[in-house]
């Protein structure tokens, strides 16, 4: 049985149109995986174009709809015709997730300002760009939702990832406002942080660190469930916040962390 025959789970997504930004990665491509099987029409967005069409491939042996976008995230110009892309394609976006990032794990002060640029460009600015692309579509529908990837270090900091935590935090802000602001336009906004997950992110951070192994071993000790996060852990809340089971949740954090982080 394919994933696309399976029972749907979420309220609403059938035939609806999803972004999923970073999609040809780990939370991204399980995310994309997911919006598909309970029925949505999935654009895949990312800088790697055949990251990208691997995933819309898989999910269309499945039985699902989906299709592959290069899109720089940091470029304006690029993100506007890519939604519209998409949309002529697919269909209106009704759910847009910013699922993006990239992160250099370094003590602050050995950090240098081109990374902060990069670290800002992609974290910070582009789901800038994201939201103000969409945003519009969404009011003038009538309704619409968002789910932004932030990260435990936005809320609790994490040591070697000052510029990326600054990032993140501010896409916490963002969210916050946002969802006041878009409230009444039936669009909800909320945030996602995962904690430590195995993604070529986390290898790519750890890789960064004076003992690698030692770094992700110490992750694993400091999780209440004793492992690190898988990108299917991340998919489900995500589908759930873009799906209409969530349609009284806006402006709200969720970490999915497994216990790393037990805020109130």
């Amino acid at each position: 049985m394919s994933d696309q025959t399976k029972e749907k789970t979420m309220k609403n997504l059938s035939g609806k149109t999803v972004i999923v930004t970073g999609g040809g990665g780990g939370i991204g491509s399980a995310t994309c995986r997911r919006f598909a099987a309970e029925g949505a029409k999935v654009a895949v967005l990312d800088m790697n174009l055949s990251a990208a069409q691997k995933v819309a491939a898989e999910i269309q042996a499945s039985g699902g709809e989906a299709a592959a976008f290069e899109c720089d995230i940091t470029q304006r110009a690029m993100v506007d015709a890519t939604v519209a892309a998409a949309e002529a394609q697919l269909g209106p976006i009704a759910v847009l997730v910013n699922n993006a990032g990239w992160d250099v794990f370094k003590p602050f002060t050995k950090t240098v300002p081109s990374e902060w640029d990069k670290l800002i460009a992609i974290n910070l600015t582009g789901p800038l760009h994201m939201h103000h692309a969409v945003l519009p579509g969404m009011v003038a529908r009538g309704g619409g939702r968002i789910v932004n990837i932030a990260s435990d270090a936005a809320r609790g900091g994490s040591s070697g990832e000052a510029v990326y935590s600054a990032c993140k935090g501010g896409l916490v802000a963002l969210s916050k406002t946002l969802a006041r602001e878009h409230a009444r336009h039936n669009i909800t906004i909320n945030v996602v942080c995962p904690g430590p997950t195995d993604t070529a992110l986390l290898a790519g951070v750890a890789e960064g660190a004076a003992n690698p192994e030692k770094l992700i071993e110490a992750f694993k000790r400091a999780i209440p469930l004793g492992r690190l996060g898988q990108p299917d852990d991340l998919a489900g809340a995500i589908v759930f916040l873009g799906s209409d089971d969530a349609s009284f949740i806006t402006g709200q954090v969720i970490s999915v962390s497994g216990g790393l982080t037990m805020h109130g």
